[in-house]
């Protein structure tokens, strides 16, 4: 079920992607633009232009997965680009880095909205 972990391999997506696209057109960005086979499993992350909103697309046991993340607040910093490889060769440590906006230490990050979070009582 949806999981995402340390023991995959993360690959973004050169330049910016079109966010109107779904499973199906993300496959064909994986296959056309970055030459690879979104079914082995990797997960592969799409940004827009402006660095707000990100999807990331996986091949899990019976379907195929999206999650999308959508910043209220700052933008995404993006890691250096690999040639070779006409991808950002990423881990999961970087992934969650680049989430959460977190620049060298935890004490130090990128400006994210926090969520308001509420307490019930019953």
């Amino acid at each position: 079920m949806f999981s995402l972990n340390d023991t995959m391999r993360y690959y973004l997506c050169p330049g910016p992607t079109c966010m109107r696209k779904g499973i199906n057109g993300l496959c064909g960005v994986v296959h056309e633009q970055m030459g690879c086979d979104v079914r082995n499993g990797d997960v592969f992350i799409f940004i827009n232009g402006e660095r707000k909103l990100m999807k990331l697309l996986h091949a899990e046991d019976g379907g195929m997965v999206m999650y999308v993340k959508r910043l209220e607040a700052g933008r995404f910093r993006l890691p250096s680009y690999d040639p070779q490889s006409r991808t950002y060769s990423m881990e999961w440590r970087d992934l969650v880095v680049m989430v959460e906006g977190i620049i060298e230490s935890p004490q130090n990050r990128l400006r994210r909205l926090r969520a308001e979070r509420t307490e019930y009582h019953v």
